[in-house]
């Protein structure tokens, strides 16, 4: 079973904590198709197992496209020089041909060689030799990506782990604005921490707004919600201003609508099973804070089931406008008010 963030999270704490204080595996694969925990990982790795004076004769940091598993193997079997261990360090390690010939080190590391692959995008094979010669003498960090419904809760667990409380209006706009990037949210959170009065331990919406440039009022994030509470005049002003933004996509839009309907039907379908269903159920059915949960208690009421199932069916025919297909002369801008008029007057 494929690990959750919070699992990966774990791990990557106990690792660097076990790094910070000078306790290192002989073999580290980092990988998976979320970048963000791997380069993580590997910064960290490199930032503290050598001082800065000792990196010069053992420090070898090469990629993928440029090496092969022999040098590899060669540069990980030489001895430290003035140094307590030597590091060697593959980037990119997936595109390394016949990389689980690996195997033929990894089975036997060295103790005075620290060696990190990484792997973005891809998986070892976890039948063979060489992934299971890592398990048994080193460490695997699988890093498997955050789901759409998930970001807003990743983003609060971030900042929890930076010391900062996040509101949920807010880390819900930057989920909207960042997406699953996890590498793009820490970007703008080091934006915004540094934008911070002295002694801040909390984020709001406002500080998202100022510091990373992105407005709630007219946002996808605005929309869904005008839309649950069926308010017709902000909802189409809102529509029209974000179809009016120069990186507007028609299919990233429908994409967000899609997600929030769906929503509003997982909900229905749980409180057909439980008319009375306990935060800790709402949690896992909508994938979203509990601060949001009496938005979706008004939208089940304004959009019945039935209706969600037409909005979906009017999503697909716009997803295909949006995508170029039998959309006329009409603008994206237009589309999306044409949609959101439509969705309304259900």
């Amino acid at each position: 079973m494929a690990k959750g963030f919070a699992d990966i999270d774990a791990q990557c704490r106990e690792i660097e904590e076990n790094v910070r204080k000078g306790i290192f595996s002989p073999v580290y694969l980092l990988m998976g198709e979320e970048p963000f925990y791997i380069d993580r990982i590997c910064d960290e790795i490199i930032e503290y197992a050598l001082e800065e004076d000792q990196r010069d004769f053992n420090q070898t940091i090469c990629y993928g496209t440029d090496t092969d598993v022999p040098s590899v193997i060669t540069a990980a079997r030489r001895f430290p020089m003035f140094a307590e261990r030597q590091l060697v360090v593959v980037k990119e390690a997936q595109a390394m041909k016949n990389i689980d010939e690996m195997a033929l080190y990894c089975e036997k590391p060295l103790d005075s060689t620290v060696l990190v692959l990484c792997m973005k995008g891809k998986t070892a094979d976890k039948r063979k030799a060489f992934y299971k010669s890592v398990v048994k003498n080193g460490v695997v960090l699988e890093s498997a990506p955050v789901r759409e419904y998930e970001i807003t809760r990743w983003i609060a667990a971030y900042y929890t782990s930076r010391g900062l409380k996040i509101a949920p209006d807010a880390a819900a706009l930057l989920g909207e604005y960042a997406g699953t990037d996890l590498s793009r949210i820490a970007l703008e959170t080091d934006k915004i921490v540094k934008n911070l009065p002295v002694g801040a331990t909390s984020v709001t919406i406002k500080d998202i707004e100022e510091n990373v440039g992105v407005s709630r009022q007219f946002s996808i994030f605005e929309l869904t919600r005008e839309l649950s509470l069926k308010n017709s005049s902000q909802a189409l002003r809102t529509a029209a201003y974000i179809g009016a933004a120069p990186k507007f996509a028609m299919p990233m839009a429908v994409s967000a609508l899609f997600t929030h309907f769906y929503r509003i039907l997982k909900y229905h379908a749980l409180l057909m099973k439980t008319p009375r269903p306990s935060n800790d159920m709402k949690v896992k059915a909508l994938g979203v804070a509990p601060y949001f949960f009496s938005e979706y208690d008004t939208a089940v009421v304004n959009f019945p089931v039935k209706k969600c199932m037409a909005v979906i069916a009017l999503l697909n025919e716009y997803d295909f406008k949006g995508k170029g297909g039998n959309a006329g002369e009409a603008s994206p801008a237009e589309l999306l008010v044409e949609l959101t008029a439509k969705i309304l007057n259900l």
